[in-house]
């Protein structure tokens, strides 16, 4: 029984001086955090201050990039982003002085991925933006098409640039690679024939008489 005890007395002397010892580690890594979410914040407050400052959301609104919820806006989710990437930099020696090796991988790994979503977000702003652009150029250079025509075709065109912007975001995010490839290069192979098959038909005529024209010269 004495033996019994003396192992339990011992067992609870570890853990308390484990304990013990942890609580200076913890607190220091707690003060690294709550630096790390102050400046964060700071940093998100004086970004979103700069896009309304600009009046980034009435820009993309007029080149007609999708909006989003309040809580969503494209401000706000640029914001986050760079929030969080502030945060998990932080969150890296808060885990070291807690001593998480295998927590420090993972937020290197995280940390790694997130420029990925930041320039995924880019892409897409840039994209919509391109995307109406074009449906602009196109529109105001059919301007002696039909009216349902030359807006059937700018729609079209619009539409197609956004696909490829979809894909573009999908793939620098890293989701289903392979596919998105696929189905990019089948895309393009699909406005290929597409386009050929229709300049095929409608250039009938013209090639008709381009072959007759040249026939006539050589009689």
């Amino acid at each position: 029984m004495p033996n019994v005890t003396s192992i339990l007395t011992a067992s609870f002397n570890n853990a308390f001086y484990a304990v013990l010892s942890f609580i200076p580690k913890f607190f220091a890594g707690l003060i690294i955090l709550l630096i790390g979410i102050v400046i964060a914040s700071i940093v998100k407050q004086i970004i979103v201050s700069l896009f309304k400052a600009i009046k980034l959301e009435a820009l993309l609104k007029k080149y007609g990039v999708p909006e989003m919820k309040e809580e969503f806006t494209w401000s706000n989710i640029l914001s986050e982003i760079t929030r969080w990437f502030i945060i998990v930099v932080f969150l890296i020696p808060t885990a070291d002085v807690w001593g998480m090796p295998r927590i420090i991988s993972v937020l290197n790994e995280f940390l790694n991925y997130l420029p990925n979503v930041f320039v995924a977000a880019v892409i897409a702003m840039v994209g919509f933006v391109f995307a109406r652009l074009a449906h602009d150029i196109v529109l105001a250079s059919l301007r002696g098409v039909d009216l349902r025509t030359s807006e059937t075709i700018a729609s079209v065109s619009r539409w197609a640039i956004n696909v490829f912007v979809i894909l573009a975001v999908l793939n620098q995010l890293g989701v289903a690679s392979d596919l998105i490839r696929i189905l990019f290069t089948g895309l393009v192979a699909m406005l290929a024939i597409a386009g050929g098959i229709a300049f095929g038909l409608g250039g009938q005529g013209t090639a008709k008489d381009i072959v007759e024209g040249l026939r006539k010269k050589l009689k």
